[in-house]
């Protein structure tokens, strides 16, 4: 199992950027898929970007396409959701998912087995 730690998470102004990490610990993260996903109070965890383990093969949800940028540099055992453009509708604790995982295919939610704790971003309008 991969340790895996968010941060970045921040108030920000509506139209504002963030850049959240995903550490990783305990086992390198080059063969995982990661995935990021957030939830808002009241609301189900939704998807929001994933990465296949080379970063060949990426997946955004339609509400971020186009703003969110989802990375992972395998050195630094790290991956990244660099959010542009930043509405008040992101609002949401953000969880960093990673699946070992070879291939194109990128995971589904449910097969994600191993989560972060989860950053707060907040944008105000």
């Amino acid at each position: 199992q991969v340790q895996l730690v968010e941060s970045g998470g921040a108030l920000v102004q509506a139209g504002g950027s963030l850049r959240l990490s995903c550490a990783g610990s305990g086992r390198t993260i080059s063969m995982y898929a990661l995935g990021w996903f957030r939830q808002a109070p009241g609301k189900e965890r939704e998807f929001v970007a994933a990465i296949n383990w080379s970063g060949a093969s990426t997946a955004y949800s339609d509400s971020v396409k186009g703003r969110f940028t989802i990375a992972k540099d395998n050195a630094k055992n790290t991956g990244y959701l660099q959010m542009n453009s930043l509405k008040p509708e992101d609002t949401a604790t953000y969880y960093c998912a990673a699946r070992l995982q070879l291939g194109a295919r990128l995971p589904r939610l449910d097969e994600y087995d191993n989560w972060g704790q989860g950053t707060q971003v907040s944008v105000s309008s």
